[in-house]
């Protein structure tokens, strides 16, 4: 009985849409600010580190450097104070959690840049491209080879 209470609970109080991002993802985190009465929104920008807890008390860790300095901030996934999330850049990761940037001073935290899938244009529709280097001089003379 309690376990059916506690999931129509958490069936409100989760987002319908949440926007997907992993591990190593750069984002942008929308946080709704009050200020007096007047409520505005603030954008958090950073690599998400971890995320952690599973339905709507799902959590993420964003890490970015302000002045020199490491600032971390934890965020509920589904709470109302998230106006949203938006990926900037995805990274190549092999860990669930990286706490190692931690350590981690200038250009050593960057992180292996993921590349999106794109269609792949057919032949003909490709424009012609022009070849330079070793491969593009060995495959010209061996067109000379059989021309000859």
């Amino acid at each position: 009985m309690s376990q059916e209470i506690l999931k129509k609970v958490e069936d409100l109080c989760r987002k319908p849409e949440v926007s997907e991002f992993a591990i190593g993802d750069t984002v942008n985190v929308h946080c709704k600010i009050l200020e007096g009465d007047k409520e505005r929104i603030q954008i958090f920008n950073g690599v998400v580190i971890a995320r952690s807890g599973g339905g709507t008390r799902e959590m993420f860790v964003v890490r970015r450097i302000v002045n020199g300095e490491g600032v971390e901030r934890k965020f509920p996934l589904h709470s109302p104070k998230i106006a949203r999330v938006e990926t900037v850049r995805s990274a190549i990761v092999r860990r669930a959690k990286l706490y190692f940037l931690r350590d981690r001073v200038g250009k050593k935290t960057r992180l292996a840049e993921r590349r999106v899938e794109r269609k792949v244009e057919t032949e003909a529709a490709k424009p012609a491209k022009a070849r330079r280097g070793r491969k593009a001089k060995k495959a010209a003379r061996e067109q000379a080879k059989k021309e000859a």
